[in-house]
């Protein structure tokens, strides 16, 4: 049985998953720059280790309030195409093994921008876990064209 390995997170409540390979890692950071005439969904600017990472608030491309970068937030920093990208996320999980088996194609029911990010689900433990697709979820020009 093949089984993917995803990171997981929480934004609102609501649990999300990544392939871990996609994932270069996981922290939490406090200093970001704002960009000016950025689309929404970009929370800011900030240097890792010599390297300048665009920071987009996953909250803001779920249709929900922004972020506050007051203090530190946590960052989920994606291998890009080109780049890497962070994800502001709430609250860092954990890494799952899950059985593809067990993957659905997103429910009927999920709707509005999260349906739009989200390319299928996996039901752990009694909660709901939401696979992103990660080139949209960094898409910050995909709700504006």
């Amino acid at each position: 049985m093949a089984s993917r390995q995803f990171a997981t997170f929480e934004v609102a409540d609501q649990l999300f998953g990544v392939e871990v390979d996609t994932v270069q890692e996981v922290l939490s950071y406090n200093e970001y720059t704002p960009v000016p005439l950025a689309p929404p969904a970009v929370g800011g600017l900030f240097n890792l280790r010599g390297q300048v990472i665009a920071a987009v608030d996953l909250r803001v491309q779920l249709g929900l309030p922004r972020q506050s970068l007051e203090g530190p937030v946590m960052n989920v920093i994606l291998r890009g195409d080109g780049e890497p990208v962070s994800l502001l996320v709430d609250r860092i999980g954990e890494v799952v093994d899950l059985d593809d088996e067990a993957f659905e194609p997103p429910p009927d029911t999920l709707g509005g921008p999260t349906r739009e990010l989200v390319v299928g689900t996996f039901k752990l433990d009694g909660r709901l876990m939401l696979a992103l697709d990660v080139r949209q979820a960094v898409d910050t020009y995909r709700a504006t064209t």
